[in-house]
């Protein structure tokens, strides 16, 4: 009888194991699945091009504005975004361009006429870094896990029922080592995120807002950008006139830099 007892409790045991391994699995489908179709609804899957306004406030007072002009392909052997970007605004940064190729990041200054590789920590200059401003794909970039669903507010104080995923770099490249991101239920819409360095300060509070309808999905137009170390450092990124472009693979060529006309 013992022996026979002990059978089943080891056979209730392997079940049980086996059971919990499936629900972790699922988990973890469930969790990257959630970050693919949230990439979808952030990046157009189609070439593109977008405008986007960067203003900068400190302490409620604007302190600075620019625009720039995003031209954004997603590479058809890794799905990696690759995008250059145009300086229109303001007149002195006119005619320069910065050039995203997988991880890298290069900046060209027509008056020095050469082009410099950006460093990490050049990546994090600025209320919107260099790294914000470039089109992103998080499910290629970093492992996830879901920890929870969870109710909190969006941008305009608005409840929303989320999943938190927890995100960590693939590699060092990436602008930053990992991130917490909340995702809406139901619409897989961004909600929010934190992101953080390689010693977990955290660096950026990022809100999502203003969904339209951009080439044939409701979008988010619009990324509050909030300092992590001073909140009273925000930006506000506001992405205007999507189009579906024509973008020579010549563009995304460090040497074409210098002959790039728009």
């Amino acid at each position: 009888m013992k022996i026979l007892f002990k059978k089943i409790i080891l056979v209730m045991l392997i079940g049980f194991l086996a059971f919990s391994s499936f629900a972790q699995a699922d988990t973890q489908l469930s969790a990257e699945k959630i970050l693919e179709q949230s990439d979808k609804l952030r990046n157009p899957s189609k070439p593109f091009s977008t405008q986007i306004t960067l203003i900068e406030y400190n302490k409620g007072k604007e302190a600075n504005r620019s625009i720039i002009k995003v031209n954004s392909k997603a590479n058809a052997n890794n799905g990696q975004f690759r995008s250059l970007v145009q300086f229109l605004r303001p007149q002195s940064d006119s005619g320069k361009l910065m050039l995203q190729n997988g991880n890298e990041i290069w900046f060209y200054d027509p008056a020095a006429k050469n082009s410099i590789r950006l460093s990490a920590q050049q990546r994090l200059m600025g209320q919107a870094s260099n790294g914000d401003v470039m089109t992103s794909n998080f499910a290629l970039d970093y492992h996830v896990k879901l920890l929870a669903e969870e109710n909190i507010k969006d941008a305009t104080k608005k409840p929303r029922t989320v999943y938190h995923l927890h995100m960590t770099a693939k590699t060092k490249s990436v602008t930053y080592a990992s991130a917490d991101y909340w995702v809406e239920k139901g619409t897989n819409r961004p909600v929010k995120a934190k992101f953080y360095s390689s010693s977990k300060r955290l660096l950026k509070i990022v809100y999502y807002t203003k969904f339209q309808k951009q080439l044939g999905q409701v979008r988010p137009t619009q990324v509050l950008i909030i300092d992590g170390v001073d909140t009273r450092k925000v930006t506000r990124m506001q992405m205007s006139n999507y189009q579906n472009i024509t973008i020579p693979e010549a563009w995304f060529q460090r040497n074409y830099l210098p002959h790039f006309k728009g």
